[in-house]
């Protein structure tokens, strides 16, 4: 099959390969179809973009990069997909590559290696994101100004949680996302209107750990590409409003192993196979050094606060939505799948569920044990119930997260030096920068990056 030829003769002129880098900036180069004669798509890069902050454009110090060389961006044409919102333009996500072998610090390498490394004790991880994300208008002349201080912008709508007001006037532009999400492949499970004005949720199916991460990038791009056709703007970041709901991006996973989702077993404990219960205690283990990465921005840590279903302690639960995991029982008591709830649309997908995998595994191989769940709301325990039942409450900024990832050398070595170093210098570079702006500065900022 001569993809190429075929593509040639369809309506696309554009094909464009993708990276997402340290930063979570999903990038792009454009080919035209007409220049490619083979069965390869592939553009090159400065090695320097990998050191790029959200910022500005240009190489942050220590990261180990500067301008200076060139990356081959290969597109993978098993992604191609024709974009509904653009026509005359398909997508590639792109894989990086220097003389031939994948880039150290290829976020999407990263992922692959992670998966591989599953592989090899026989197991697969399935996942899904789960997005929140604002529709928000120019801001004008309205009785709502105490909730949008200092910003450009306001919700498109002030309907509470699940309002079916709030569906039908959203009814077209939801509509739109939805079929082009179906279109692009991805699986639409369920809509409702989320709990902060001009706030949605679109759940979408679950699929293996690259796809979902590839699936995450290309629900960021529709949603924001569609709601600027609606005059609107999209926006995932995790607060945006300082007194409204946040943008969580949940992260949903299952433990495979032969085709079989082996994470319930009811002759375990709680109905959980050892082998979950290694691999999630694994998560909780690292995850005050994950959250660097799964909550990479200082606006990240305004989300998770006590009491507002974000995860702020280092517990599990079952069906605890206070639990940084959340393990989904079933009304027939059967478990298939838990949820990380310190995970935000900030923070690039590849190497979040990266990082996950590799706490996971670690687990695995350190048969680590699995702690009580908490079946409580952390935050109405005293001191000493805490000290007692062993509850923690994650990091509170992202200084400290970062100082957990510099010394957790179990998820530093699964990086490997280069990633870890430019990665580290980047998001450094940005929490020294995003820490001391004004709340609403930092906003108009960041508000089109994510």
């Amino acid at each position: 099959m001569n993809i190429i030829k075929d593509i040639s003769n369809s309506q696309i002129s554009f094909i464009r390969v993708l990276w997402c880098d340290n930063a979570n900036i999903i990038r792009a180069k454009a080919v035209c179809v007409d220049s490619v004669n083979d069965q390869e798509v592939a553009v090159g890069i400065s090695r320097g973009q990998q050191g790029v902050p959200v910022m500005y454009d240009g190489v942050v110090a220590g990261c180990g990069l500067d301008p200076v060389g060139e990356i081959t961006l290969k597109g993978d044409m098993s992604t191609l997909t024709p974009i509904p919102y653009a026509p005359g333009h398909a997508r590639v996500m792109g894989d990086m590559f220097i003389e031939d072998k994948v880039w150290e610090n290829c976020p999407r390498g990263f992922l692959k290696r992670m998966i591989t490394k599953l592989q090899k004790e026989g197991l697969e991880v399935k996942a899904a994101f789960e997005n929140e994300f604002y529709l928000l208008k120019q801001k004008g002349n309205n009785n709502h100004k105490n909730i949008i201080n200092g910003l450009s912008v306001e919700p498109s709508d002030f309907t509470p949680f699940s309002s079916s007001f709030s569906m039908d006037l959203n009814h077209n532009i939801i509509m739109d996302i939805v079929e082009a999400l179906i279109v692009q492949n991805i699986t639409v499970e369920q809509y409702y209107p989320e709990s902060g004005p001009g706030q949605h949720e679109i759940t979408v199916g679950y699929t293996d750990a690259l796809g979902a991460a590839s699936n995450q990038i290309v629900f960021r791009e529709t949603v924001k590409a569609i709601a600027s056709k609606h005059n609107l703007r999209g926006s995932f970041l995790p607060k945006i409003f300082p007194d409204k709901a946040a943008n969580g991006c949940h992260l949903h996973l299952s433990l495979w192993k032969d085709d079989k989702n082996i994470l319930h077993d009811p002759e375990c404990k709680y109905g959980l196979s050892e082998t979950g219960k290694q691999f999630i205690a694994g998560i909780l283990y690292h995850l005050p050094a994950l959250m660097a990465i799964t909550t990479p921005i200082p606006r990240s840590y305004r989300r998770i606060r006590p009491q507002m279903w974000s995860g702020a302690y280092q517990v599990w639960g079952l069906n605890n939505r206070e639990a940084a995991i959340r393990v989904i029982r079933k009304d027939d008591g059967k478990l298939r799948h838990f949820e990380l709830k310190t995970v935000d649309a900030s923070a690039n997908p590849y190497l979040a569920l990266g990082v996950v995998i590799a706490a996971g595994l670690d687990g695995i191989q350190e048969k680590m044990v699995l702690e009580e769940p908490v079946q409580l709301d952390p935050a109405t325990l005293s001191t000493r119930e805490m000290d007692e039942m062993g509850v923690k409450p994650l990091p509170g900024n992202m200084g400290e997260t970062l100082d957990n990832l510099e010394k957790d050398e179990v998820i530093l070595n699964a990086m490997g030096e280069d990633l870890s170093r430019s990665y580290l210098a980047v998001k450094k570079t940005e929490y020294e920068t995003l820490k001391n702006l004004p709340s609403a500065k930092e906003v108009e900022l960041l508000l089109e990056k994510y």
